[in-house]
């Protein structure tokens, strides 16, 4: 293969340790940093701040009053009110005459997010992100022991692919779980801000109040997922570690 293609002798040697590092790195992670990860989130699941069961704990109250009607005198009675529909119709205007509240400053200044679900968000992000990191690194180490394509013999091959595609899948899933909370704020967003235009609507509140409840069990849900998946990948990999890194007995010396 060297006469194939020519290497600086100094590059492959850098490159080698390299590898060598994240062999060890994500051996480790495996041996050590799964179980432990999967203890600490199964201890996270009886914490009594995800398992409030009454669920108005977590209520926040949207601090917007319900202003006065302003009352408008003979805009839909006699020749005055046909007058007024004969005019819209003629100029194309098919906008309510009732536009809602015109909102041009919170008046309690800025309108504050469920301080409770913020809290709880800012807790499992980082478990969410440091389970994709950490299944991108054994990930690649499993690509790295795959060895030169051949005919035949290719049974240990399959396992370590199969091993590669569940990581994959579990990469893309803790992926979706920050798109999940992203979807949240927005959502919960776009009603306040119904919220501050229509305030007479009693439904957008509730409205509310139901996104946040589900946004709490979704969390919930998610850390049960996160430690189900270290569970899962830490299983997985044992069981299969043989083949995982000598998936051709014939061709040891060509895994490294």
């Amino acid at each position: 293969m060297s006469s194939l293609l020519k290497v600086d002798n100094e590059i492959k040697t850098k490159v080698k340790s390299a590898k060598s590092l994240h062999f060890f790195q994500a051996e480790d992670l495996v041996a050590n940093f799964f179980p432990k990860k999967l203890l600490e989130l199964d201890h996270f699941l009886k914490d009594p701040i995800i398992n409030i069961t009454e669920l108005k704990e977590i209520h926040s109250e949207i601090n917007l009053t319900v202003p006065d009607p302003i009352l408008l005198p003979n805009l839909h009675d006699g020749l005055e009110a046909q007058n007024a529909k004969k005019r819209k119709l003629e100029d194309g205007d098919k906008e309510d005459i009732v536009t809602g509240t015109k909102v041009f400053v919170m008046p309690g200044g800025m309108m504050k997010s469920n301080g409770n679900l913020v809290d709880l968000i800012e807790k499992v992000k980082p478990e969410i992100r440091t389970l994709i990191e950490k299944c991108n690194t054994v990930k690649m180490w499993v690509q790295l022991l795959i060895p030169r394509i051949e005919d035949g013999n290719n049974f240990g091959v399959s396992i370590q692919e199969e091993t590669v595609a569940e990581l994959r899948t579990v990469e893309g899933e803790a992926a979706s779980y920050l798109d999940q909370i992203s979807r949240y704020y927005i959502t919960r967003a776009k009603l306040v801000s119904k919220i501050a235009k229509y305030p007479h609507v009693e439904d957008y509140r509730r409205t509310v109040t139901e996104i946040d409840e589900k946004e709490y069990i979704s969390l919930k849900i998610i850390v049960s997922e996160l430690r189900n998946q270290y569970v899962t990948l830490h299983d997985m990999i044992l069981k299969n570690i043989e083949k995982i890194k000598r998936p051709r007995s014939s061709n040891t010396d060509a895994l490294y």
